[in-house]
């Protein structure tokens, strides 16, 4: 990355460059996603903004202040600042092991060189399994009703004006119910083609909407996409695809392309595009602003656990690891446990009802 001697017009800011360059390399030899590589170098790059100096005059106490300012003013959620904070841990990392040879160009042009300053000492620690806000949760079935109303009376109301726009309020609504019949996250949702759907033998009554193969799951660390295949479960769901593919689909589409979200500039509808569709038609629905798309995903689960299905068949089919993951989207409603204390209470007033049974006695005779 630096020869060896050159001179350099900015040895301090060139030789950071080339430390950065030499880190993308390493993570990139890992098989991390460029998305991921870009997003810590980034990371990297305004914490030495923040600090004002370089990797080898950086001390604990400049990752103190800047994780000060993250959680009082910038008042970042517990897994960002533990992300942040990782960022700058792992290039550290890199630039301090002796193989890269970076501690000893340092020493020779500055004088100093790079010490890891994050540690767990100073910095957040994973202690709970869900981290996420108290407000995000999922979605009752009175708000998801009202956002696939509103989500309908948008196409409603372009269309009857006579407006262009009316097949992206289409293919947006469509792209809701989807998210939600099958329980898909949104990178999921937006990579999907119309051969992704297909027969399930056990379930012939859907048609060739029976499964939907999820090829884009999320990815472990350096890992090609989780693959899955999720059975669909409600009717509704069938109808509401048949009619995008059949009757809307065909006329938007390009050439021969199998892409299942086209946009208007023949191309795939981005994870982005569909949050911003999403917040448009929540804002529409009146529903508050904690509901994101991912509530779509918790609904889909706690809907599940409410209607009876099994709990590993929900996990399966929502491509969790552990059960503990699964349990952690399920928010069951009031009227469910109300429903399942009932229940019980009901089972053990009959059992209490219920005459003992008669204690018989056999008795042989010669």
């Amino acid at each position: 990355m630096v020869v060896s001697g050159a001179a350099l017009l900015r040895p301090d800011a060139q030789l950071f460059d080339a430390m950065l360059a030499g880190w993308t390399a390493q993570q990139t030899a890992r098989r991390l996603s460029p998305a991921t590589i870009s997003s810590t170098v980034g990371l990297v790059r305004r914490f030495q903004e923040h600090t004002g100096v370089f990797p080898w005059e950086w001390t604990p106490a400049h990752l103190d202040e800047w994780s000060t300012d993250l959680v009082a003013v910038r008042r970042v959620a517990a897994s960002t600042l533990r992300t942040y904070q990782q960022a700058v841990r792992l290039f550290l990392g890199y630039v301090c092991d002796p193989a890269y040879g970076w501690a000893a160009q340092c020493e020779s042009r500055f004088g100093s060189y790079p010490v890891q300053i994050s540690g767990p000492w100073n910095t957040a620690v994973h202690r709970s399994e869900h981290e996420a806000r108290p407000v995000r949760r999922s979605m009752t079935r009175v708000e998801l009703q009202a956002l696939f109303d509103a989500a309908d009376d948008l196409v409603d109301d372009i269309r009857r004006r006579g407006r262009k726009g009316w097949v992206a309020a289409f293919r947006d609504a469509t792209m809701i119910k989807t998210a939600y019949a099958f329980g898909l996250r949104r990178h999921e949702l937006a990579r999907l083609d119309v051969h992704d759907f297909g027969r399930n033998p056990r379930a012939v009554e859907f048609g060739e909407f029976g499964v939907c193969h999820v090829r884009f799951g999320k990815a472990m660390a350096g890992s090609p996409p989780k693959r899955r295949s999720v059975l669909t479960v409600w009717p509704w769901s069938v109808e509401i695809l048949e009619q995008w593919v059949t009757e809307v689909w065909p006329h938007v589409r390009v050439d021969d392309s199998a892409v299942l979200w086209p946009t208007e500039r023949d191309g795939r509808v981005s994870d982005k595009r569909f949050g911003t569709a999403f917040a448009r038609i929540r804002e529409h629905a009146g529903l508050p602003v904690e509901l994101t798309p991912h509530a779509l995903r918790h609904s889909y689960v706690t809907h599940l656990i409410e209607d009876g299905f099994d709990a590993l068949f929900v996990q399966q089919q929502v491509g969790h690891e552990h059960a503990s993951t699964t349990s952690i989207y399920t928010s069951v409603s009031s009227d469910y446990k109300t429903r399942v204390l009932r229940d019980a209470l009901d089972r053990v007033i009959s059992g209490a009802r219920a005459p003992e049974p008669t204690t018989m006695t056999m008795t042989g005779g010669s």
